[in-house]
C-alpha cells in the first residue's frame, strides 16, 4: 500500500491552479489599468498639444503676414527711391509678386487636397464591393487594374453620369 503523505494531493494542485489563476487575472487587469492610464495620458497631452499648436500656427500666420507685408514696403521703397521707379509701378509689381505667390500657393494647396480623398483605399474597398463605385470595378479575380477602371467616368444607361441616392454625380477616386 503506497503512503498519501508522499505525493501532492489534488487539492493542493487545486489550489496552486486556482492562486495561478488569480495571480494573472490580477496582472491582467493591472497592465489593464496601467494602459488605461497610459492612453488617459496621451489624450490629455494630445489635447493640450493640439490647443497650442492652433494658437502657435494662428501666431505664426500673424507674424509672417506682417514680415511679408513689411517685405513688400521695404521693396516698394527700394524700388521707388533706389531705382527710381514711379510708386505705382513698384506697387504694381509688388502685387503681382503676391499674386503669384497665391496661385501657386492654392495650386499647391489643391494638388496635396486630392490626398485626402483616400483613392487607393476607396478602389480597393470598391472591388470588394463595398462602396459607390462597386458596381463599376471588376471583379477581386480578374486581373483588371483596379486604377484604370477608376479612370473611367461611370455613366448610366443613358450615357449621363451616374448619381448618388442624393443626385450627386459618383466621383471616381
Amino acid at each position: 500500500m503506497a503512503a498519501t503523505g508522499d505525493a501532492p494531493g489534488i487539492d493542493d494542485a487545486v489550489r496552486e491552479l486556482g492562486a495561478a489563476g488569480r495571480a494573472t487575472f490580477e496582472a491582467g487587469r493591472d497592465a489593464g489599468k496601467a494602459f488605461r492610464i497610459l492612453l488617459a495620458a496621451d489624450v490629455s497631452l494630445a489635447r493640450s498639444a493640439f490647443g497650442r499648436t492652433l494658437a502657435l500656427t494662428a501666431v505664426a500666420i500673424a507674424f509672417g503676414a506682417s514680415a511679408w507685408l513689411l517685405l513688400m514696403a521695404a521693396l516698394i521703397v527700394g524700388l521707388s527711391r533706389g531705382l527710381g521707379m514711379p510708386w505705382a509701378l513698384a506697387l504694381l509689381l509688388t502685387a503681382v509678386l503676391s499674386i503669384a505667390a497665391t496661385v501657386a500657393a492654392a495650386w499647391l494647396a489643391t494638388r496635396y487636397f486630392e490626398h485626402t480623398r483616400l483613392k487607393a483605399t476607396r478602389r480597393q474597398l470598391a472591388r470588394l464591393g463595398i462602396g459607390e463605385l462597386a458596381d463599376f470595378m471588376p471583379d477581386p479575380a480578374d486581373g483588371a487594374s483596379a486604377s484604370e477602371a477608376a479612370a473611367t467616368a461611370p455613366v448610366g444607361d443613358d450615357g449621363a453620369p451616374v448619381k448618388k441616392g442624393l443626385g450627386i454625380d459618383v466621383t471616381p477616386p
